[in-house]
């Protein structure tokens, strides 16, 4: 049974900086592709970031390109995001997913998906 174990800063403020991690475990994980999603109230969710275990490509959608990153440690099974000067509007639970999706951002197309966790940017 895989399991994704997000981690990270619940509250930061606008302009400083957050980490998030993700930690597959369980036999047979394969998953080629991990990925970052978040939900903020009332809204869709919407993809953030996504890294292919098979090569160094990794994927932003517009709305973080340029603040954010995402880094793995693939001893660990793990993804990282960062998030560099943080605003309001990045205020969201995010959660972290893992699959074979044809496309990264692609909710529907990942096979698991860990419980989320909340991140609020606020002064």
């Amino acid at each position: 049974q895989v399991q994704l174990l997000e981690s990270g800063e619940g509250l930061v403020q606008p302009g400083g900086s957050l980490t998030l991690s993700c930690e597959a475990s369980g036999r047979g994980f394969r998953s080629p592709i991990m990925g970052w999603f978040r939900q903020a109230p009332g809204k869709e969710r919407e993809f953030v970031a996504a890294a292919d275990w098979r090569g160094s490509s990794t994927y932003y959608s517009d709305s973080v390109k340029g603040r954010f990153s995402i880094s793995k440690d693939d001893f660990k099974n793990a993804i990282y995001l960062h998030a560099n000067s943080p605003n309001p509007e990045d205020t969201a639970v995010y959660s972290c997913a893992a699959g074979r999706p044809r496309y990264e951002d692609h909710a529907h197309e990942y096979d698991y998906w860990g419980q989320g966790t909340q991140v609020t940017v606020s002064s």
